[in-house]
């Protein structure tokens, strides 16, 4: 659905037909990442400002009154926000257990901290979900040839529990990155940037989803998010590898996400945006 401001915009522009495209690309993109964006400005408004109380708990406060006004203006549902909640959840699981074996700290004292880890750390989940939410509505996004849920389901599990098992047992990052490949092999999703139907291979959509999130975590971490081992001394950029373990986090994301559109199937359109095989 094209957006009247984008549509202003677009007209008033001299464009040749490819660049109006990409114009809307990526304003969509930047509307679907209204959330992630508005945390990353909080992180740096409140590391610069002076605060009455600790910056994490800020933080929360912000993200909680954000979420508020995001279901109010009804730019996302009550449906949405449960998902996004799911993310919230499964999120601060992830940060629990990373924290505690020390893969990252949160150095700043708060009062909505449980072990050392504060509560906003689970937004940067759920913004994930949000951004994804706001692109299916956005693009219109379909997805053709989605595997079925007998292997979905399993391998979404194997991946987020990799995440935990990787500290005790040998990775199996490449062995899921195969699996995924092999899986979502023939799946395709379809957009609508703006007046054109396109399609791109979902498999380079998680990689190309998962390379942008690692180019958000290193702003996150260079405004004090949170603090991996290397960067102790000061601010480092976060290791390559990391990638494929946010393009994962992202695979297990749209996973979720869509099969949970398929078992609510409130709508009669979206129970036609998932052409499972």
């Amino acid at each position: 659905m094209r957006s009247p401001s984008t549509a202003t915009l677009s007209r008033r522009l001299p464009l040749p037909p490819a660049a109006r495209e990409l114009l809307h690309f990526g304003l969509k993109n930047a509307r679907a990442c209204l959330f992630p964006a508005f945390i990353l400005v909080m992180l740096a408004l409140t590391r610069a400002a002076e605060l009455p109380i600790a910056r994490y708990d800020a933080l929360l406060l912000a993200c909680l009154a954000m979420q508020a006004l995001m279901l109010a203006t009804g730019l996302e549902t009550r449906d949405e926000l449960k998902v996004i909640t799911l993310f919230h959840l499964l999120g601060l699981g992830l940060e629990l257990f990373k924290v505690h074996v020390g893969s990252w700290a949160y150095p700043e004292a708060a009062l909505a901290k449980v072990g050392g880890v504060p509560l906003y750390s689970g937004f940067m989940y759920a913004s994930v979900a949000s951004y994804m939410i706001q692109a299916w509505r956005l693009f219109g996004l379909r997805f053709v040839h989605w595997p079925r849920p007998a292997l979905v389901v399993p391998l979404g599990i194997l991946i987020y529990a990799n995440f935990f098992a990787n500290h005790v047992l040998p990775d199996q990052r490449l062995l899921l990155i195969a699996a995924v490949l092999l899986v979502f092999a023939r799946t395709r999703v379809e957009f609508t940037p703006w007046a054109t139907r396109r399609a791109m291979p979902l498999v380079l959509a998680f990689l190309l989803i998962g390379f942008f999130v690692w180019l958000a975590e290193n702003v996150a971490t260079y405004l004090g998010a949170w603090q991996y081992p290397h960067q102790l001394d000061g601010w480092r950029l976060v290791d390559p590898h990391k990638l494929s373990s946010w393009a994962l986090l992202v695979i297990v994301s749209l996973m979720l996400v869509v099969q949970l559109k398929r078992v609510k199937g409130t709508r009669p359109r979206e129970r036609q945006d998932v052409v499972v095989d």
